[in-house]
């Protein structure tokens, strides 16, 4: 035998699909890291490449990996994440506000579908039950290319709320109305059906919208500072209301999505817990249910069957016009752009689990044929690769637009033509209080895609710093940037050694050019001082705006906004920034906006557009005991300086913070601080 023969190369390896663990998980993880880059260089959605490269390595494809229970399991997950990701970004207020539009296009995008594709498959030789179930099909969608959107940072926009409010509708009505053909199939369709199922779904939603929230205050009050039990906290309740959804005989994936709308208040969108959930779902599950989707697919079997390309071209085309003429009607009705009608039909246009589950309980009950689950596969894979192409191409436009009406409440506080973000100085001391001033100072850093600067300063007490001091400072400061950096927060930590906490931080702010100063306050003060005897040196020298905070609980567990302004700060330019400054916070923590105007009885003020679309509360000036009986807990109150000049002693609008301090231990309070000199 020579010494360069080889033995020969066992091919089993590749015969058939790999079944070993560390194998198929390297595959996966491959096709996660690989097809997204691949099909992102040839202008096309990841999304795509994923679903694609499923088709690829599945049983209809090289055969490399089966559609196990393992990769049914995973991708079911991945589909409760996609929903309940879905719900976290649909505010209820918003839906609210825009629930006419909602219930308008969810209705819209159930009966069209429902009509033309009955009319479809009619023609094409189906019964009434299959053509109506086949129809059931395109009405309902699933939110494939939402992580687009999310991306693209649009979901706020009423176009998405509409889309996510319209989804619920559509898919609930789209899954009775399936439960309803099954049992007239079998010859069991009646009243007791009806009265038994709306019903149970009705209470059910009920029971979650008012139970989840107060339950998750309870829980993030006493554990919201560990990380790992806020997670595990937020994924328990997923699987428990789909679940429960699931008893009752609804979709798991209207239990998800009913989830995150419940619980989505309890979660800032910029906050560390909102960016571990996004992570490891855009990452981990929503990629296996995309390859998953993709492993469904078999061209083989559609081509073979002439019955089967003419109920695919039917079906694929039918599934895109029903779902455009919806979206154009509610353009039309309620205004919105080309890009914005073009983004509700790229999001809804995606066919995959809800039709996939629709489809295959028909098939079994021999309800629709073989040729008919061919064509909805095929149908799948056309509209999930046509749903994040439109979504991508247009939802940049939708957002550019947004950029543009939104630029100057978007600026930097104060420099209105500073193309910049904010560089916000911090300074942390109190280990017990650090978090919850990081987390408003994060919140405001990551809207302005600013920088973070947490500082810690020694007292020089001429005797020298102990290396105690010095231990602790080190770990005040690597655990706020452990926190930033949890929530992906550019941040820089200044260790310092200064006479005085305030010319430390006067200093510190002069070299790192700091544009905002967010300090703690711990609620007690003299006769003779606002706040006390650093944060009013602070406030009286600094250059720059400062925010002063008294945070008492976590930032989530706030049920409501409260300004407090006086006729002449809500005509002055402080007042302006602080309005929107206020806006941003409410809007991050997703809870409701109001403002109360402090003036006299008599006294006729008219409101700037900026104020017009809040609710408004006149008060007199009348003690503080009744000022603060409308102060209610997790209610976070936010006033505006008045004198620049001379703040020693002096009340804010007529209101000590102390004072109020008092009355309600448990109350959390900012503070506006402008200096006079400061340019706007």
């Amino acid at each position: 035998m020579s010494i360069f023969s080889f033995p020969p190369v066992d091919l089993a390896f590749f015969s058939g699909p790999i079944t070993a663990p560390v194998p198929v998980f390297l595959i996966i993880m491959v096709i996660m890291l690989v097809a997204p880059l691949v099909f992102e260089r040839f202008k096309l959605p990841g999304i795509v490449g994923l679903i694609m490269a499923g088709f690829a390595v599945g049983p209809n494809g090289l055969d490399l990996l089966e559609r196990d229970a393992t990769i049914i399991l995973l991708g079911t997950v991945g589909l409760l994440f996609l929903m309940f990701m879905a719900g976290l970004e649909t505010s209820l207020d918003d839906l609210k506000r825009d629930g006419d539009k909602a219930l308008v296009f969810g209705l819209l995008t159930f009966i069209v579908p429902m009509v033309i594709g009955t009319l479809v498959m009619q023609s094409l030789g189906y019964s009434i039950l299959s053509a109506l179930l086949i129809a059931s099909c395109f009405a309902s969608h699933t939110l494939l290319s939402l992580p687009i959107a999310s991306n693209l940072g649009i979901m706020r926009n009423k176009v998405l709320t509409a889309t996510l409010g319209g989804t619920l509708i559509t898919n609930v009505l789209a899954l009775l109305l399936l439960a309803a053909l099954i049992e007239a199939h079998q010859g069991t369709l009646g009243l007791k059906f009806w009265l038994g199922l709306i019903p149970s779904l009705i209470i059910y939603t009920g029971v979650i919208l008012w139970s989840l929230p107060q339950l998750g205050r309870w829980f993030l009050k006493r554990f919201g500072h560990n990380d790992g039990a806020e997670f595990t906290f937020v994924i328990a309740v997923l699987f428990i209301v789909a679940y429960g959804a699931e008893l009752i005989g609804i979709e798991p994936i209207v239990g998800a999505f009913l989830a995150g709308i419940a619980i989505t208040q309890l979660i800032p969108a910029l906050s560390p817990l909102m960016n571990r959930i996004q992570f490891i779902g855009n990452n981990l599950f929503i990629p296996f249910f995309l390859i998953s989707v993709g492993m469904l697919i078999d061209l083989g079997a559609l081509i073979s069957d002439p019955k089967s390309i003419l109920i695919t071209i039917g079906m694929s085309l039918s599934a895109l016009v029903v779902k455009f003429i919806p979206a154009w009607i509610c353009s039309r009705l309620f205004g919105y752009t080309f890009p914005g009608l073009m983004v509700m039909f790229g999001l809804s246009v995606a066919q995959a689990a809800s039709t996939l589950a629709a489809i295959t309980i028909a098939y079994r009950i021999e309800l629709v044929d073989q040729p008919a689950v061919n064509g909805t596969i095929a149908m799948i894979m056309v509209t999930c690769i046509a749903s994040p192409w439109v979504t991508e191409k247009w939802g940049k436009k939708l957002a550019s637009q947004l950029v543009e009406s939104d630029t100057v409440s978007n600026a930097p506080l104060g420099n209105k033509n500073n193309k910049t973000g904010l560089r916000i100085l911090v300074p942390v001391a109190n280990p017990s209080t650090e978090a919850n001033l990081l987390d408003l100072a994060m919140l405001l850093a990551k809207h302005y895609h600013g920088v973070l600067l947490v500082v810690n300063i020694i007292l020089d007490r001429k005797s020298g710093i102990s290396s105690q001091a010095k231990s602790n400072q080190r770990l005040l400061l690597d655990n706020a940037k452990t926190v930033a950096h949890s929530a992906d927060v550019a941040v820089e930590a200044i260790a310092r050694i200064d006479s005085s906490i305030d010319r430390g931080l006067l200093r510190v702010t002069q070299e790192q050019d700091a544009n905002l100063i967010i300090c703690g306050w711990g609620g007690y003060s003299s006769q003779t001082h606002l706040f006390n005897r650093a944060i009013d040196k602070l406030l009286y020298r600094s250059v720059v705006p400062m925010l002063v905070t008294r945070l008492t609980s976590s930032l989530p567990n706030t049920k409501r906004v409260i300004l407090v302004l006086t006729p002449a700060q809500v005509h002055s330019s402080s007042g302006e920034e602080t309005v929107e400054f206020t806006k941003v916070i409410a809007n991050q923590l997703k809870t409701s906006l109001e403002l109360i105007l402090l003036k006299d009885e008599d006294e006729l003020t008219n409101l700037p557009e900026q104020l017009t679309d809040l609710t408004v509360t006149n008060f007199s000036h009348q003690q503080v005991h009744n000022f603060a009986s409308l102060i209610k807990p997790n209610d976070l109150l936010i006033l505006l300086t008045e004198d620049n000049n001379n703040l020693w002693g002096l009340s804010i609008a007529g209101i000590h913070p102390e004072a109020l301090a008092r009355l309600q231990e448990d109350l959390s309070l900012i503070v506006f601080h402008f200096p006079k000199d400061f340019s706007y």
